[in-house]
């Protein structure tokens, strides 16, 4: 039963074409390394608030369980049959971020809607629909040349509505990253680059108009390229984080030996995840996990240069950006490269549909790698 329900306890994997299987493993591998983290950055704070140090790692796991299910049903799915439902999936979604507005429907949580409260369970719709873009996108800018004008404008309307409803509730960081994931997918698809270029400087005028009309957004700015000029203030959360990264040195202080995570870094277990991981396991710890990244971008790139069929590879492509992209965002905000953000850390930060989102992302990824790579399968052990 375990088995039939678990992804990563398979007899099947052996059967994969090599690259499915490594793929497979490294993302068990970011999990296993984002559980423990989770465990570590949450404790204290779960203690403190719950009476259960465990708190939201039982949650997590939870989540978990559901999100392999998800996995689990992806890469035994072949590509065309999951693209019949990309549509439908986009719309649904795109309706529950547009509920979001209604009076009495979206949950406000630090100061942002972006929530919907199924009971006592929180949903973000917005990460959720994160595998349905990089599939119906996929599947429009691989077609591009082969639909009509119609499609075309009412598929382009539909993402700039996504894009528009996402950013006023307001969410900047996922609408970036979404805006950057189409573009990539478009730029690998083939469309022209006077279309892309003119994309290009609407989303960086759009961006520029929200950090103008939003106060909030414009101090985050500012705070981000000197946090020293309001230490208790907009920069506290950066400077706690640049003093956890830096705490960390060349080894770490050890798995569960953070001190910024004790009430100093606000959010240690979401949005600075990687700033307690970076205290424990230090210089080194925080390479190794930039190799797993490069690793596993390196193999999506090359699942998608592989692939025969151009919208299996704009799906590798979108996985890539939403999983190592955004990782890379996430490690960016927390040592002061990027303005402070709330963007997840796939597969560590504590949230139920980022990791449910993180686990179709991957399943995709490898169902396309099942699909595309024509290599013999050769044993791994």
């Amino acid at each position: 039963m375990i088995r039939s329900v678990t992804a990563f306890i398979d007899p099947e994997v052996k059967q994969w074409s090599s690259r499915a299987r490594l793929l497979h493993w490294l993302t068990f591998l970011w999990l296993l390394i984002g559980l423990v983290s989770l465990c570590s950055a949450s404790f204290a704070e779960a203690d403190f608030e719950h009476n259960d140090s465990l708190y939201y790692l039982k949650r997590q796991l939870i989540w978990c369980v559901v999100g392999n299910i998800c996995f689990y049903f992806l890469v035994r799915t072949p590509i065309k049959q999951v693209l019949r439902f990309a549509s439908g999936g986009f719309l649904i979604i795109l309706g529950l971020i547009l509920t979001t507005y209604l009076p009495g429907m979206g949950t406000e949580v630090n100061g942002a809607t972006r929530w919907l409260a199924l009971g006592p369970i929180l949903i973000q719709p917005s990460e959720l629909i994160k595998p349905f873009l990089v599939l119906q996108s996929a599947l429009v800018f691989g077609r591009w040349f082969k639909i009509s004008w119609e499609v075309r404008i009412a598929w382009l309307l539909m993402f700039i509505i996504l894009l528009g409803a996402i950013l006023l509730q307001p969410n900047l960081s996922t609408t970036a990253l979404c805006g950057m994931g189409l573009w990539l997918i478009a730029l690998a698809g083939g469309l022209p680059l006077t279309y892309l270029g003119g994309t290009a400087i609407a989303g960086v005028l759009t961006a520029v108009t929200s950090i103008s009309l939003r106060s909030y957004q414009k101090l985050r700015v500012m705070s981000f390229l000197n946090p020293w000029n309001d230490p208790r203030g907009d920069g506290y959360q950066l400077i706690q984080s640049l003093l956890a990264i830096g705490s960390g040195g060349l080894w770490g202080t050890g798995l569960g030996l953070s001190q910024q995570k004790l009430f100093y870094l606000p959010i240690q277990y979401t949005d600075f995840i990687f700033a307690v991981f970076a205290e424990e396991f230090g210089f080194v710890g925080s390479l190794l996990l930039l190799v797993l990244l490069v690793t596993y971008a390196t193999f999506a790139l090359k699942v998608a240069l592989k692939s025969s069929d151009l919208v299996q590879s704009l799906i590798a492509i979108g996985v890539m950006v939403f999983m190592v992209g955004q990782s890379l965002l996430h490690i960016g905000v927390a040592t002061g490269i990027l303005p402070t953000t709330g963007l997840p850390l796939p597969l560590f930060s504590y949230g139920g549909s980022s990791m449910i989102s993180s686990l179709c992302l991957a399943g995709l990824l490898i169902r396309v790698a099942r699909e595309s790579n024509q290599a013999e399968v050769l044993s791994l052990w």
